[in-house]
């Protein structure tokens, strides 16, 4: 089975529908799918459920389908470094559902992992927990979360080869494994790719019978959110 395809569009085709739940890796702007978020922009394909630790940041990574109106839902645990995500929400516009950060992380590893649902003590009594299940054990009270598996995921690393097998590196690694898994079609945009067998087995994050396309995009761009420095007082001074 080839997995190796020339772009991201021909990756894409035969899979995308109006409608559909897609996984899409990264935190903040750190490890993002960048390019096959780009071509499904391309596509026009519209009324998305997104499932995303965030939508990176205006006019980046999942930002450019909220600009186009492709997303209907974001399912995600923090949205404050995009203002466009904030007032389409506040506007109407766009469904949110939060969830905290390792709630997320949970829910989807339980999508790939086959367990529908699961109990955990983070957000009982609040918000998060509105029109869930709450069950005590032990004496403490415990809400039910659902697991996440989606038609979708696109996941960024930094090596694969032909057969799928990736490795990710240093942080981009963050929500792309568990997504990698969660998904009923999974495709990969690695920076380098190489033939099968040529990565050492014990350096494999994702096994490729998890990843049924697979792109090389060379070396990522690699975005900085927020660029913070230090005032220099020769600087003020000039």
């Amino acid at each position: 089975m080839n997995k190796v395809y020339p772009d991201a569009q021909s990756a894409l085709a035969g899979i995308l529908r109006d409608g559909m739940m897609i996984m899409s890796g990264g935190f903040g702007l750190c490890g993002i799918a960048e390019t096959l978020s780009d071509a499904l922009r391309d596509s026009g394909v519209k009324d998305l459920t997104v499932v995303s630790n965030n939508a990176g940041v205006d006019g980046i990574g999942l930002s450019r389908l909220l600009e186009t109106r492709q997303i209907k839902k974001m399912i995600s645990s923090y949205v404050g470094e995009n203002k466009l995500f904030a007032q389409q929400f506040l506007a109407g516009e766009l469904e949110l559902e939060f969830a905290p950060q390792g709630t997320l992380a949970e829910r989807i590893r339980a999508g790939g992992a086959g367990i529908p649902a699961f109990f955990t003590k983070t957000g009982v009594g609040t918000l998060v927990a509105e029109g869930k299940e709450i069950r005590e054990f032990d004496g403490e009270k415990y809400v039910m979360e659902r697991g996440l598996f989606a038609d979708l995921a696109i996941v960024h690393a930094w090596k694969g080869d032909t057969a799928g097998n990736l490795v990710y590196r240093k942080t981009a690694r963050n929500f792309n494994p568990m997504m990698a898994t969660a998904a009923k079609i999974t495709i990969a945009e690695v920076e380098h790719l190489v033939p099968a067998g040529e990565i050492d087995p014990d350096h494999i994050h994702t096994p490729g019978i998890f990843v049924q396309r697979i792109i090389e995009v060379g070396s990522a761009k690699k975005h900085i959110e927020q660029r913070t420095t230090r005032k220099r007082p020769e600087a003020a001074a000039t």
